[in-house]
């Protein structure tokens, strides 16, 4: 069994070295022509995971009473398609390998710390390549992300209509995702009647800026409800290649909640790995303009990710129990408030 994963950590770190490299992505235009099919958010197969319907390996991270839940989690998951030999623009949502990827990875490893707050919602959408974020692409880019985040809008449009009964909301998002979040965001709660159901907004792994939206604030206490918060994550002593990109962004502190910049390795709760173990007191944290500066984690495999500088990857994975319980006290501080 570690033979695996040793075999997958190098696997994965060889194809991060060869991303970095400087190489082109194969291409075409983009034509309303060739773009998939628009998804139906009234069938069951146009969402990945519904309170309905969770894999049994997500069942494991979530909560043994459902009915008792007070609250409803819209999760949007991150780029899963850089492969550079791929040209579509966007993903279909009958992609079975792409399907797979959203299964298997981000919803197992992300939307999961949220598994015990809420009933899960997460649409498939057709989702932009990864090249739409790279110089040179960016104006094809642009229309291949209009398009994925139609898709949001329109599950998101459906989740109200259909499944939401005027319960409270916690909104999530990673990368891309956070990028259509943002949007959600700004086109349903940002000084309209809905902000009233946002518990939170947990919209990491993008720049966010504090004025992003009019109404919607940044919270830096734990139990704050009704705004949101954001970071993005970096090992210890690094800073993206545009040093400045991030600065005067959101940072919030994803162990503490609070205005704190250190952590101590006892603060941390829990980092949830690739093999599906949890290690509690496992990394310490420091705040800087922009950043959330992590140390190298402290686990069995912890020799291999010491090759990384960003941590992009792991902005949820990293603080997964410290998001479920933040989670957790946050969505039981607005029942106390909302509900009697």
């Amino acid at each position: 069994m570690r033979a695996r994963f040793l075999k997958i950590i190098i696997l994965s770190l060889a194809f991060i070295l060869l991303s970095n490299c400087k190489s082109t992505y194969k291409t075409q235009s983009f034509s309303s022509k060739k773009i998939p099919s628009q998804p139906n958010y009234e069938l069951e197969n146009s969402w990945a995971v519904l309170p309905t319907k969770y894999t049994n390996e997500f069942k494991k991270y979530a909560s043994l009473k459902p009915d008792t839940l007070k609250a409803d989690v819209f999760y949007v998951y991150p780029t899963l398609n850089t492969s550079k030999k791929d040209n579509r623009w966007n993903v279909p949502i009958d992609d079975v390998e792409q399907n797979k990827k959203v299964l298997a990875k981000a919803v197992l490893y992300q939307s999961s710390a949220f598994a015990e707050t809420g009933k899960m919602y997460v649409p498939f959408y057709r989702q932009a390549h990864y090249r739409s974020f790279v110089k040179g692409y960016k104006k094809e880019g642009k229309e291949a992300l209009k398009l994925a985040y139609s898709d949001v809008k329109n599950a998101f449009k459906v989740y109200l209509k259909k499944y939401n009964n005027k319960r409270p909301i916690i909104l999530v998002g990673h990368s891309q995702g956070t990028r259509h979040a943002v949007q959600l965001v700004k086109d349903f709660f940002d000084e309209k009647p809905l902000a009233k159901k946002l518990i939170a907004a947990y919209i990491p792994g993008i720049r966010v800026k504090p004025n992003e939206f009019k109404s919607i604030k940044p919270m830096y206490s734990p139990n704050v409800t009704g705004g949101f918060v954001a970071w993005n994550t970096f090992k210890k002593g690094n800073t993206p290649k545009n040093k400045n990109w991030y600065n005067g962004s959101v940072t919030n502190n994803p162990i503490s909640w609070d205005k704190k910049t250190t952590t101590e390795l006892q603060q941390h709760k829990g980092f949830l790995y690739s093999n599906g173990k949890m290690y509690s007191q496992a990394l310490k944290v420091q705040i800087t303009d922009g950043l959330v500066w992590s140390t190298n984690p402290q686990f069995p495999l912890r020799f291999f990710m010491s090759f990384l500088k960003n941590y992009h990857a792991g902005d949820i994975n990293l603080f997964w129990l410290d998001i479920k319980k933040n989670s957790l006290l946050r969505t039981q501080n607005w029942v106390d408030k909302n509900i009697k």
